[in-house]
């Protein structure tokens, strides 16, 4: 069931999501459907579950193109539970970002190009998965989430930080 996204300023957001032990509970399962659908009517790429009031280490990441991200690439929806990841490269990349948690700014943010993301799927079987680039950055927006961080702690110059307004205009005339 689609869930209101939390807003900043809410506490949950603030606080270090809870690890996930038990894969046996239907409390687990209705997270992960509301984390999924909640996805999919938002014009977001990635959600994790702190997002929906719900502090557990629970992240979905769906690259997929949208008004907010019309270059994005396309992947299924990939839930992690408990995820950590390790720095392939210390290559990192200035980009914009947004979320779905603050409405109206988008800022630019450094992040790794390469990681190994190592997590447990929904039956709290170990997966390994490399991420590059735009997916890279989704997964550690969303990881920051269940850390207690969002990405304008991670912005490096407050004049980095724009309207979308403004945003818009300027991806306009990159366009061109």
């Amino acid at each position: 069931m689609k869930q209101e996204i939390v807003q900043l300023g809410a506490s949950i957001l603030r606080n270090k999501a809870k690890i996930i032990n038990n894969f046996e509970t239907p409390e687990l399962i209705t997270i992960i459907d509301n984390l999924l659908s909640t996805l999919k009517y938002s014009e977001g790429v990635g959600l994790a579950a702190p997002q929906i009031n719900q502090s557990c280490c629970i992240l979905v990441i769906a690259s997929k193109p949208t008004t907010r991200y019309p270059n994005a690439s396309v992947m299924q929806p990939v839930i992690m539970v408990n995820p950590t990841f390790k720095v392939l490269s210390e290559k990192q990349q200035q980009d914009w970002e947004g979320c779905l948690s603050i409405h109206g700014i988008r800022a630019l943010v450094s992040r790794y190009q390469s990681i190994l993301v190592n997590y447990q799927d929904v039956k709290g079987n170990k997966q390994q998965l490399e991420l590059e680039g735009f997916v890279a950055r989704i997964f550690q927006h969303e990881y920051d989430h269940l850390q207690g961080l969002v990405y304008l702690d991670r912005v490096e110059n407050n004049k980095d930080i724009i309207s979308e307004t403004e945003f818009f205009k300027l991806t306009d005339i990159a366009k061109q």
